[in-house]
Parts: C-alpha cells; structure tokens; sequence
C-alpha cells in the first residue's frame, strides 16, 4: 500500500458535485429508515448488534460514494 492509498483512505471526500450529494442524501435516508424498523427489534445484543452493522455498512456505502472507483 503506497501514500496514495493511504490518502485515499483517511481523507475526507465531500461530495465533488450535486449528483453525489445527492447519493449520500439517498443513502443515508435509507439508512435510517431500516434502522427505525430495525430498532423496533426486542432489545438485546442481537439488536444492538443490527444497528452496529447498519452503521458499519452505511459508512463504506458512504466511502464508496466519496472514494469512488479505486
């Protein structure tokens, strides 16, 4: 893994236009509406666990969106 990569990793990636605004705007609605059905789940590890996962995919379905292709 070279400098590059590594910056392309921690940087941070604004949305480069409106389109991609968008898609994080998207994204993040949907997100959130299966987390709001999700946190109707009995609570317990299992639910916590749920949501956890939920925001570990919404941060790399962000990444992907702001890294674009590698």
């Amino acid at each position: 893994m070279n400098n590059g990569d590594l910056d392309r990793i921690f940087d941070s990636h604004p949305p480069a236009n409106d389109e991609e605004a968008l898609a994080h705007e998207q994204v993040r609605q949907a997100f959130k509406d299966v987390a709001k059905t999700m946190s109707n789940l009995p609570a317990g590890r299992e639910r916590a666990i749920v949501l956890t996962k939920l925001e570990e995919a919404s941060f790399f379905a962000h990444a992907a969106i702001g890294r674009g292709p590698a």
